[in-house]
C-alpha cells in the first residue's frame, strides 16, 4: 500500500515539473489575420533583423559580421510568392543588396525559399508590438529569427526573445547592434 501511495505522488510530481518546465508555444500565423485580411498582406513592408538564436554560433554565422538587416517584404508573382529583398549593413559600413523569392505553402503560413529546396521558414506571432519570430531550418541548421518594425523595440521583447529560445533549447545568441545607419534600397 505504501509503494502505491509513494508512486502515486512521485507520478503526480512528474506531472507537475513537466508542465511547469514546458516552454510556451509561439503560435503560429495563419493565412487569416484578425483583421481579415488574408496572409501575407498584414506583414507586408519593412521589417528590422533584431535577434537570432541557435543551437549552436555555427548556425548563426551568416548573421555575425552584420550590423543591421532590413527586410521589405513586398507581394511577387505569381499568386501565393512574396518577396524579400534584403539590403543589409555590413559592420564595414558597406550595403550589400540580396533579394530571396519566398513561397507560401498551400493553405498555410509556411514559406519555401525558392532556389533551396532544404530550407523551410515558419513564421509565428510575438508578444512584442509590432513583432514576428521566424524559424528556419535546413540542412545542418535551425534558427530562430527576431523582427520588428522599428530597429529598437523594447528590451522587454529581446528579453523574452532570448528567454524563450534558450527554453528551445538554443543556447547560442546575436543581438545585431544597428549602431550604422540602415540601407535602404537605393544605397549602394
Amino acid at each position: 500500500m505504501f509503494h502505491q501511495i509513494w508512486a502515486a505522488l512521485l507520478y503526480l510530481y512528474g506531472i507537475l515539473l513537466h508542465s511547469i518546465s514546458q516552454c510556451p508555444e509561439p503560435s503560429q500565423l495563419t493565412t487569416q489575420d484578425v483583421d481579415g485580411k488574408e496572409f501575407p498582406e498584414p506583414h507586408l513592408g519593412q521589417w528590422h533583423f533584431i535577434a537570432g538564436a541557435a543551437p549552436t554560433k555555427e548556425e548563426l554565422a551568416t548573421f555575425d559580421p552584420v550590423d543591421n538587416i532590413v527586410f521589405n517584404m513586398a507581394a511577387a508573382l505569381p499568386p501565393r510568392s512574396s518577396s524579400f529583398a534584403r539590403p543589409f549593413a555590413r559592420k564595414c559600413g558597406s550595403c550589400v543588396p540580396r533579394e530571396w523569392i519566398y513561397h507560401l505553402t498551400e493553405g498555410g503560413t509556411d514559406l519555401r525559399t525558392e532556389g533551396r529546396p532544404d530550407m523551410k521558414t515558419q513564421l509565428f506571432s510575438s508578444s512584442c508590438p509590432g513583432g514576428i519570430l521566424l524559424k528556419e531550418t535546413g540542412q545542418g541548421y535551425r534558427r530562430f529569427l527576431l523582427y520588428n518594425r522599428s530597429p529598437f523595440p523594447p528590451e522587454k521583447c529581446v528579453e523574452e526573445f532570448r528567454s524563450l529560445a534558450s527554453c528551445l533549447d538554443s543556447k547560442a545568441f546575436l543581438l545585431t547592434p544597428r549602431k550604422q545607419e540602415a540601407c535602404t534600397q537605393s544605397s549602394k
